[in-house]
């Protein structure tokens, strides 16, 4: 055996993870190599440091502190004079090439019972769009009425779906945008591990992974270049968003005049909760810092507060459309969020080399969530929008959420005279 294996079985050996090279003779030689290099680089304290936490119970709220409602702009009662004002403050930037989007688009679509990246996904019936091409109109029309001469667009792909994104956005002629003003970048990825704490091997023979949560954004951002591209392009205001929000308003002039006006780093966007017990995060203050609470986090009582108004105290759902100043983003990028597990369904070969398909969860992705960067934050702006206006998102099959509540949103919002056009 060659010293990158020894090395990789010493590893292995230390933290009880031995079973990890058990398949190791029977792999090519591409996925032998992959396998070590993935032993190599595996954070195996990290790893065990977090499969140790699955066991406790988190508090209702993590960490201590004071939290409370936090303060927003809703959008639909500024004034036309200020909507101007702050529209006029954002244009410049846009115009001037000082605004550049994020589209996290790391997923399959799998949950739609569709073969391919999320972002290939076609709308059809009347809209007959993939959701990256909604996205480039999106961006295209942006640059005319903002009299835009770039808008640069980076696209965050995973290991699974970069080349089909890639390759899809080269057949398509990069739906019109210079190819010069579209990057892709992949997003960082952790280890399975199964409930008895061994990290899961999966149908290849590798170890099995999964995507680290949308907070990954910020450190694939730097570590695959981007921080240093917009650097270098003069970038100021960054918009990250989901790919699968059609409605989304990812190049908002009124977002960034508030943004430059409050003197914050950043606004994120609210929709109202639909109801208390809606399965949202929401937007809050704790220890005077930007935060979300995660639906599973609040108790009844908090998410059943009212004000005199009669509104939900803590109503602001984020809904993934966030602005960022550069400097937040490089920020951002220097500092580990907190991860969080999830408790999934997942395949993987046991120690006898057998595939086992689970009908029950049985092992737990770690991941981070773009919102827990907000504490880093002085202070953001909140907007509340409109659902109808700004948030169709598509997640399931059928049913809430689904590929026709978002067409009909979309529709609906765009006209009735829209034809797919």
């Amino acid at each position: 055996m060659n010293e990158k294996y020894e090395e990789a079985k010493k590893i292995a050996e230390k933290y009880n993870q031995e079973h990890l090279l058990n398949c190791y003779e029977k792999l090519d030689e591409e996925n032998k190599e992959k396998l070590l290099d993935q032993i190599l680089n595996i954070n195996f304290e990290q790893i065990s440091e977090l499969y140790e936490k699955t066991k406790k119970t988190s508090n209702v709220i993590p960490g201590e502190g004071e939290v409370k409602a936090i303060s927003y702009i809703d959008k639909d009662k500024i004034s036309e004079d200020k909507l101007n004002e702050y529209r006029k403050k954002g244009k410049n930037v846009i115009k001037e090439g000082h605004y550049a989007v994020v589209t996290m688009a790391g997923g399959q679509g799998t949950r739609l019972g569709f073969n391919g990246p999320k972002g290939t996904y076609n709308l059809g019936d009347g809209i007959k769009k993939t959701l990256f091409e909604i996205i480039s109109d999106t961006i295209k029309t942006a640059k005319v009425e903002n009299e835009a001469i770039t808008i640069p667009w980076y696209v965050m792909t995973s290991r699974e779906n970069n080349a089909d994104t890639v390759k899809f956005f080269k057949e398509n002629n990069y739906f019109g945008l210079p190819e010069s003003d579209v990057d892709f970048f992949i997003q960082g990825e952790l280890p399975m591990v199964g409930k008895n704490g061994k990290i899961l091997i999966d149908e290849t023979g590798i170890v099995k992974e999964a995507a680290d949560g949308h907070g990954g954004v910020f450190s694939a951002m730097y570590k695959d270049g981007i921080v240093e591209d917009m650097q270098k392009r003069g970038i100021e205001w960054v918009f990250i968003a989901g790919v699968d929000n059609i409605l989304a308003k990812i190049v908002d002039p009124i977002a960034t005049g508030i943004a430059i006006d409050k003197k914050v780093l950043a606004t994120g966007k609210s929709v109202v909760k639909a109801n208390a017990k809606e399965k949202v995060g929401v937007f809050c203050k704790k220890n005077n810092k930007p935060y979300v609470i995660e639906y599973s986090e609040i108790t009844d009582e908090m998410a059943e507060m009212i004000n005199g108004d009669g509104e939900l105290i803590y109503g602001e759902s984020h809904i993934l459309c966030n602005l960022f100043n550069i400097k937040a983003i490089e920020s951002m990028c220097k500092s580990t969020l907190p991860y969080h597990s999830a408790f999934k369904k997942a395949k993987y070969i046991n120690e006898y080399g057998e595939l086992v398909v689970p009908t029950e969860p049985n092992a737990f992705k770690f991941e981070s969530f773009m919102f827990d960067a907000f504490e880093r934050l002085d202070d953001m702006a909140i907007l509340r929008v409109k659902r109808e206006e700004e948030f169709a998102p598509i997640k399931n099959a059928e049913g809430v959420d689904s590929p026709e509540t978002a067409r009909r949103l979309y529709l609906d919002f765009m006209g009735k005279d829209y034809i797919g056009k």
